[in-house]
């Protein structure tokens, strides 16, 4: 039974910022007697939800599953996104974990159903979910897809985000790996008897062409990066086929600054013009919502650019186009790949690397050149559409 005695959160509240291994440790931190062990994983749970559930963690109320179960909760930004996508009245969370997908569906959907397999997570979400003013939920504990074969309502979504860990708890990344495989066709279908839309969560590393062709009725993906880092690939899925050309796909990177988007077509990436050429004055990195997505051709078309090779993602152009979803730097000048020739201009040879089309790693590429990381030069190690292989030694434009 969920209990927290007023002293027991007035415990928590006060060691939130320490360090939980020592604070099992330390004498005379309990002299009340607490369930200190219980206190403390509600502690460190509350640790990792800080900035990643930032309303949940303000609530001093709500109870949080192991630090595990937070990890792998979707963050409050995402949650939003996928809520974005979705309406209706009726959304059916089969794999509801900690409930922070619900809890952000349940503001898009006039109702929500959670199911989650196991017992204690579906009794936190229950309880709190009506501390964060969530009234529209039912809760249920069991098989997700069995919930609703017989469920009463029609369902205007079903929401999926697949068990991805193998039986010796590692992670893995295809669909035909997950629990459940929405892969398999009859599984599909199975769902799909239920409802007409679809949406599912799936590995930040997916194939996303590969996965296109096999299930061949997504309507839309849509790659989901936070200040920079892809955390989440997403399927619409739908009951029709869908020709891989028309399928849309919407590379979002979502910040404090304001969300920016990219959206396109398989086909109007196919079909896209590109000029080649050398360095110019800008050059242009996409971020890294747009490199997952694959839409190297159409993201030079679109904002005029050049590529500098046709396997080099990065773009060039004479005057700089601010708006660019992605770093933007002035290049100072190109070197070739060794040490003396960049230390003519870099002295200190500290700066920031990354490598494009380069045979060499990051790690491989710093410890050759031994350079320092930092500072506000940025190294950028590509190919040339000639074939060199050449340093760009740039700084931040904007």
């Amino acid at each position: 039974m969920i209990n927290f005695s007023s002293t027991e959160l007035a415990f928590i509240q006060a060691h939130l910022n320490d360090d939980v291994r020592q604070l099992l440790l330390r004498p005379g931190a309990n002299p009340t007697k607490l369930d200190l062990p219980k206190l403390a994983a509600q502690i460190a749970a509350r640790q990792k939800a800080k900035e990643k559930l930032p309303t949940w963690y303000a609530d001093e109320s709500l109870a949080f599953p192991p630090a595990l179960s937070v990890e792998q909760a979707s963050s409050e930004l995402t949650a939003h996104y996928k809520a974005s996508l979705v309406g209706g009245d009726l959304l059916a969370d089969l794999t509801g974990g900690m409930g922070v997908d619900t809890w952000a569906f349940a503001k898009q959907v006039e109702r929500v159903v959670y199911v989650e397999q196991q017992a204690n997570l579906a009794e936190l979400a229950a309880y709190n979910l009506p501390r964060l003013g969530t009234k529209n939920v039912t809760v249920l504990t069991g098989d997700g897809l069995a919930s609703i074969i017989d469920y009463p309502s029609p369902i205007s979504w079903v929401y999926l985000d697949p068990h991805r860990r193998n039986d010796q708890g590692g992670k893995v990344v295809q669909l035909s790996d997950c629990e459940p495989d929405i892969s398999n066709p009859d599984m599909l279908n199975h769902i799909l008897a239920k409802t007409e839309r679809i949406l599912v969560k799936t590995s930040p590393l997916l194939d996303i062409d590969s996965t296109v062709r096999k299930l061949n009725q997504v309507n839309s993906v849509h790659i989901v990066a936070v200040q920079g880092e892809v955390k989440e690939v997403l399927l619409e899925i739908g009951r029709h086929i869908i020709d891989t050309d028309a399928v849309t796909v919407t590379a979002v990177n979502l910040a404090a600054g304001g969300n920016v988007a990219f959206q396109f077509s398989k086909g109007d990436e196919r079909t896209a013009a590109v000029k080649l050429s050398d360095p110019l004055q800008y050059i242009y990195e996409p971020n890294a919502a747009i490199l997952k997505a694959g839409a190297f051709r159409l993201v030079a078309s679109r904002y005029g650019l050049s590529k500098l090779a046709p396997n080099s993602h990065l773009y060039t152009s004479h005057t700089v186009v601010p708006d660019f979803p992605g770093r933007i730097f002035i290049l100072d000048t190109l070197v070739k790949t060794d040490r003396k020739a960049l230390q003519e201009h870099i002295p200190t040879m500290k700066a920031n690397l990354t490598t494009r089309n380069f045979p060499q790693s990051v790690a491989d590429l710093r410890k050759k050149l031994r350079l320092k990381e930092g500072g506000d030069t940025y190294v950028l190690a590509t190919t040339l559409q000639n074939g060199d292989k050449r340093l760009l030694v740039t700084r931040k434009a904007l």
